[in-house]
């Protein structure tokens, strides 16, 4: 018996499906016998094939949503799926510090109590953070237990844990001694209001309606002037030059002259760059080197310098001039009513355009000039983009590898200081005294140039993504060379959503073959997003978020999970609907009650049964072999991450196969009197069921293993069991012998549905066919359709004319069956019921005729309007016509 029955199988099961009775309970038990925890040296000794997946650290102080849900879901059905095959299966779980985030919050918490982040100091900041991180940073991982999932907990990481410190420090001295590290004056992207830079993976480009201004700037020293086209008029203050394609014939004349800058006492060059885009607005464009990248790249072609224009508010500053203090849209429509004043705004066009925002707070990102720390990433991307093209690492689905090589063949060096104090600090010295920069593993207090002592370390911490980027060796021990990392690494599997390709993926590819000279993983599962009914993507703004622990508290986790992983394959966006939820509950349902059935008709003092070859009918057999190639089918399709399809699939055999048809199919031998035959459909039914319950366990992990524990025989937890081999069974004949029966019970069903027939009414069914299979399958099955369809009698006929006319015909492959109606119908029913038809038949007539009569409705309204009418009318006709012929028909067998 399974650890979670006290009594027996028959009188512990509930009558109803609650998952609240079990679900808590099951996971508790699970903790309790470290059931999630891998046993490594055992493992090792066995010779087991190590399996791992490393959780994509949600952030600490987060809150689990559908995403979430929906990607740790994916994870868990793959690591209970390898430690049923038999794996060595390991799932590490973490959380991130998240930089931005957790110190965008704690200086919320801390303006609210009135102080803030600069009157605390860094060092009492810090304790605020951690307070808040220690606070809130377990809601998560208490809500994905509720979830179910199977991860190892005492494995549990932190980014800013010890440990993982450790591994970024030993990163960012390992890249900066082989000169791949560099402080540099560059453009950034720069968040305004969280106040730090941002790498390029961390702003999202939204298409927005804008303007474009065609201002005049004119020429020095003679007549004329040059139009000059920008979407951003604020930067005015900060032109160094204005720009040209060298292949514009409008313009090269004007190369090498100089232009007065508008409302600014200066001039500035006109140069030739092949940046420049002769179609774009008047094809000459200004140059602000220290506020846009490309700017930027085209002031150092042409030594024009650098001239920062704005603060880390993007308020101007000092250098803009009497518009100095003026936040950056205040200033721009300042310059521009100025600009118009004077006469040099030329005209104001409607301009469509991707404008970039921070990925957090979706505030506009100012691209600006600052002192920051890079990675070169030329050197780093070149093996990550070889790995791919070599087909080492593969996609899942495959078209999002253009997305990662496309990001590596145009990658641009990563700005990874943040102007941040919550997270790992820079391991970076200045000295005051002569400038030294040190870069040190340990603390600084003297300069190694002029040993002075006004040694600072540097204020900034390093981009979240930095340290996310080792998670799959730094989880695990790296840079120490522990037994984890020797047996564990390189990973499996990567899932995660395709919209963090570049900050993540391809982050954690190029630190890999850098640090350890292996891919940290060799296939990469994306899922899509998690969006409404409607199609929309959930957010706070809309009002649409679905909280999974209010889906799990009303419907239980395995329904969740279960919506979550079908109706949708790898890549694609799903859509969250209440009533697919109601409709896998249902599908909890089926099962309990298909279960509590096979349990509660085993005798009181029942062992265990073996499925009974040598004894087995045709219904046995066919099952049996349906059940091998399902549990071959489901397999196959979670090795290729068709999870989705193996879920359907494992539905599909449970609901139809086994609880429609096979349970139908043995009920009178259940009830029968051979109690040897009984014994052989106990093994069959059991045998079944258990096997359904380890395939179905990856999915709906409580359930299942609460129903396994009533199973007489069973040992242990289900979490534990092996999954069922395959090649056990192969009646080839009966699955098809079965599919003929089940095709003509669906058909005769169906036609009883559409003639209005209840289901219960008997009647005898005639068969005719040629074939002489056919002929001996239909009555040695007999005592199927006897039970499912409600037959009498099953008779073979060898022509047409040896059933009456009034019959209902099913055709089938190889034979037509007849149901005579006489058996079916209530005649003097049928009767009323036609009269009524005809009646309300009569009546539809009658309307018809009058508007078609009409001549107002016919000359006034639309033409294909009457011909529509029309067409109604002859339809009434024709209805009238079968049903009066009908009801002759069924008058005739009254009279008779």
């Amino acid at each position: 018996m399974g650890f979670f029955v006290l009594g027996g199988f028959m009188n512990d099961m509930q009558k109803t499906y609650d998952p609240k009775d079990f679900e808590e309970r099951i996971y508790k038990a699970w903790m309790d016998h470290g059931a999630f925890t891998p046993d490594r040296e055992k493992d090792q000794a066995e010779g087991k094939k190590p399996f791992t997946i490393v959780m994509p650290p949600p952030n600490v102080t987060g809150n689990l949503h559908m995403g979430h849900a929906m990607n740790n879901t994916l994870q868990d059905i793959l690591i209970r799926f390898k430690r049923l095959k038999g794996y060595s299966a390991l799932w590490i779980p973490g959380t991130d510090h998240a930089s931005i985030s957790t110190e965008v919050k704690v200086v919320e918490r801390l303006r609210k109590q009135g102080k803030s982040k600069e009157s605390l100091g860094r060092e009492k900041f810090l304790e605020e953070a951690w307070a808040w991180t220690e606070e809130y940073g377990g809601n998560i991982k208490n809500q994905l237990k509720k979830l179910g999932v199977s991860c190892d907990w005492s494995r549990d990481r932190f980014t800013l844990d010890e440990g993982l410190s450790k591994a970024v420090e030993e990163f960012f001295f390992r890249l900066y001694e082989k000169d791949l590290i560099y402080r540099g004056n560059r453009i950034i992207n720069w968040c305004p209001h969280d106040k730090t830079a941002l790498s390029d993976a961390e702003v999202e480009h939204e298409d927005e309606d804008g303007k474009m201004w065609t201002f005049r700037y004119p020429i020095e020293g003679e007549e004329g002037e040059i139009l000059i086209s920008t979407t951003r008029p604020e930067t005015i203050p900060g032109d160094l030059a204005v720009a040209v394609n060298p292949e514009d014939d409008r313009y090269k004349d004007l190369v090498g002259k100089h232009v007065h800058l508008p409302l600014f006492d200066r001039t500035i060059p006109i140069v030739a760059d092949d940046y420049v885009d002769s179609e774009f607005g008047t094809g000459a464009v200004k140059i602000t080197p220290s506020h846009d990248p490309n700017d930027f790249g085209v002031g150092e072609r042409h030594d024009l310098g650098q001239l920062l224009i704005m603060d880390e508010t993007a308020h101007l500053n000092e250098n803009a001039g009497k518009y100095a203090g003026m936040e950056r849209s205040e200033a721009r429509k300042a310059i521009v009513a100025d600009m118009d004043a004077a006469g040099y705004l030329v005209k104001i066009e409607d301009h469509h355009h991707a404008v970039g925002h921070c990925e957090r707070c979706k505030t506009v990102i100012e691209p600006m000039l600052s002192n920051q720390w890079f990675v070169a990433m030329e050197k780093l991307a070149k093996p990550a983009l070889e790995a791919y093209e070599k087909g080492d690492l593969h996609f899942v689905p495959e078209r999002f590898g253009k997305i990662y090589t496309h990001w590596l063949e145009n990658i641009r060096d990563w700005c990874i200081s943040r102007q941040l104090w919550w997270g790992h600090r820079l391991p970076v010295y200045y000295c005051d005294d002569c400038g030294e920069i040190m870069v040190s593993r340990e603390p600084v207090e003297e300069c190694a140039s002029c040993h002075g002592h006004h040694v600072r370390q540097d204020e900034d911490t390093l981009d979240t993504w930095f340290s996310s980027a080792l998670w799959a060796f730094s989880t695990m021990g790296w840079p120490d060379n522990t037994e984890d990392l020797k047996y564990y690494y390189p990973t499996d599997v990567l899932v995660t959503g395709y919209d963090i390709i570049f900050f993540w993926v391809i982050r954690m590819v190029f630190s890999a073959l850098e640090l350890t000279d292996e891919l940290p993983f060799t296939d990469v599962y994306l899922t899509g997003l998690v969006r409404d009914e409607q199609g929309r993507k959930m957010s706070k703004s809309l009002g649409n978020g679905i909280d999974p622990l209010d889906v799990i508290a009303e419907y239980g986790a395995d329904a969740l999970r279960f919506t979550l992983v079908t109706g949708t394959t790898p890549g694609n966006d799903m859509r969250f609907s209440y009533k697919r939820v109601e409709n896998n509950r249902n599908f909890c349902n089926k099962l309990w009650n298909a279960s509590r059935f096979v349990l509660m008709n085993l005798p009181e003092d029942f062992k265990h049964a073996k499925v009974q070859r040598d004894k087995l009918r045709g219904e046995d057999r066919w099952i049996l072999t349906r059940l091998d190639e399902t549990i071959a089918d489901v397999a196959g399709k979670i090795e290729k991450y068709d999870i989705g399809l193996a879920a359907e699939a494992v539905h599909d055999f449970i609901w139809d196969e086994y609880c429609d048809w096979y349970i139908e199919m043995v009920k009178p031998r259940l009830y029968g009197d051979d109690i040897e035959d009984r014994e052989v459909v106990y093994g069959v039914l059991l045998d079944v069921l258990e096997k359904i319950l380890t395939m179905l366990h990856p999915f709906m992990p409580f359930i299942t293993e609460e129903i396994y524990s009533f199973l007489p025989g069973t040992e242990g937890e289900l979490i534990g069991a092996q999954w069922p081999e395959t090649g056990v069974y192969a009646f080839d004949e009966d699955v098809q012998s079965i599919g003929v029966v089940r095709e003509a019970i669906r058909g005769i069903r169906n036609a009883k549905a559409e003639m209005d027939i209840e289901p219960f009414r008997k009647s005898k069914l005639y068969v005719l066919t040629s074939d002489d299979g056919r002929k001996a399958l239909y009555k040695e099955m007999e005592g199927h359709f006897v039970n499912l369809a409600n037959i009498t009698e099953i008779e073979l006929i060898d022509n047409r004319q040896d059933v009456s006319d009034d019959v209902i015909s099913v055709v089938t492959e190889k034979a037509e069956l007849f149901l005579p109606m006489k058996d079916l119908v209530d005649y003097a029913k049928e009767a009323e019921r036609l009269a009524r038809d005809i009646e309300k038949t009569k009546s539809e007539i009658e309307r018809a005729d009058k508007k078609l009569a009409n001549e107002n409705f016919v000359s006034k309204a639309k033409p294909e309007v009457v011909e529509k009418e029309r067409e109604k009318l002859q339809n009434h006709k024709n209805n009238l016509s079968n049903l009066e012929e009908r009801m002759a028909f069924v008058q005739s067998q009254l009279e008779n």
